[in-house]
């Protein structure tokens, strides 16, 4: 049976009446203000606070409802540690006159304040200049699309103030989560390593910072093989740099046994369009409904998988403010080949 906490005026009620049972010539009904009725309620809410206490060191006895350090002292037991955040990174390009340098630590900023710095010194020549910048703070505000605009901080003689990304600028991830983290302790325990089960590559490919889900398909390209597939879903985009699949084989040969021949490989993206009717066809609802789909499809979608029409119909429907919809096209199910996966296409709205 539960234990079952005693709130603060349970907690109250009940000292007061054991004060007033110890003490002569009390009546039993204490008045709020008086002498006894201030003592009794200082201590019971002392006593509540104690109880709140005892209930969260509860919480960090049992691994699945343990917080923050406590958790990572958990994992750490089982050596699971929680992902770091990482810099964004990639080319920033700019122009002008021939001569002009432009030094390393050089400070360029987003419109919305996010910052980067320029590595190493570069020089211009007769055209414009790509440099390699990094994010000044780790985390996915980082991460930026290509061909977006870009400024210098401080001006720089014969360099024009404006530019803009040459790619994009990508890498950025955040401090895992404690449920990511969570989920990879519970894994890890109820999974233990078995020298290269199937698990054992999704839990190798999930420890590397940025990777949020994995497919693992043994025997896909012959016998001793295994293929990986994997997305980063806080990316810009889900589907993974070559340099990010780089990273994930680099990570797994390590680990992997020396008879298994590894393949770790990037899905290929499907982009899904719809053409959908709308009441009332509002720039706003056209933004819940583009939510919900993007949520739902970066749920549902799986390498090979299929995105049911009638999921696609709820996420229409669940959106804030739709009173009615009809999704024209896809018109049924929408299947994919082996290693291609659904990510969220260009959206046509139309009213009725």
């Amino acid at each position: 049976m539960p234990f079952a906490r005693p709130t603060l005026t349970e907690l109250i009620n009940r000292v007061i009446t054991d004060i007033s049972s110890r003490v002569t010539g009390v009546d039993s009904a204490v008045l709020r203000r008086s002498l006894l009725g201030i003592v009794g309620q200082s201590e019971a809410g002392a006593v509540h606070m104690l109880y709140g206490y005892l209930d969260w060191i509860a919480k960090q006895s049992i691994i699945d409802t343990a917080e923050k350090e406590y958790l990572e002292r958990w994992a750490a037991i089982w050596k699971v540690i929680r992902k770091t955040a990482g810099f964004a990174s990639g080319q920033y390009a700019l122009s002008g006159t021939a001569g002009a340098t432009i030094l390393d630590g050089t400070i360029v900023q987003r419109q919305d304040g996010v910052q980067y710095k320029v590595l190493g010194d570069a020089v211009f020549g007769g055209g414009p200049l790509v440099v390699p910048i990094l994010a000044l703070e780790a985390g996915e505000a980082g991460n930026f699309g290509s061909g977006l605009p870009i400024f210098l901080l401080s001006p720089i003689a014969g360099v024009q103030s404006t530019g803009t990304t040459a790619t994009k600028i990508e890498g950025g991830v955040d401090v895992e989560s404690d449920e990511r983290l969570l989920a990879r302790l519970l894994a890890r325990i109820q999974q233990p390593p078995h020298g290269g089960a199937t698990f054992d590559y999704e839990q190798w490919a999930l420890e590397v910072p940025g990777v949020t889900r994995v497919w693992v398909y043994p025997l896909l390209m012959g016998v001793g093989t295994v293929t990986v597939l994997f997305v980063c879903d806080e990316e810009v985009s889900i589907i993974p740099s070559p340099a990010k699949v780089a990273e994930v084989q680099a990570y797994i040969n390590a680990l992997a046994p020396v008879t298994a021949e590894v393949f770790v490989a990037a899905p290929i993206a499907d982009p899904l369009a719809m053409t959908i009717k709308l009441t009332p066809n509002t720039t706003a609802v056209q933004n819940a409904v583009s939510a919900e789909l993007a949520d739902l499809i970066g749920r549902d979608s799986a390498p090979g998988g299929t995105i049911l029409i009638s999921r696609l119909r709820e996420a229409v429907s669940l959106a804030a403010g739709e009173d009615n919809n009809q999704i024209v096209t896809p018109t049924a199910d929408v299947t994919h080949a082996t290693g291609h996966m659904a990510v969220l296409g260009t959206l046509t709205f139309s009213s009725f």
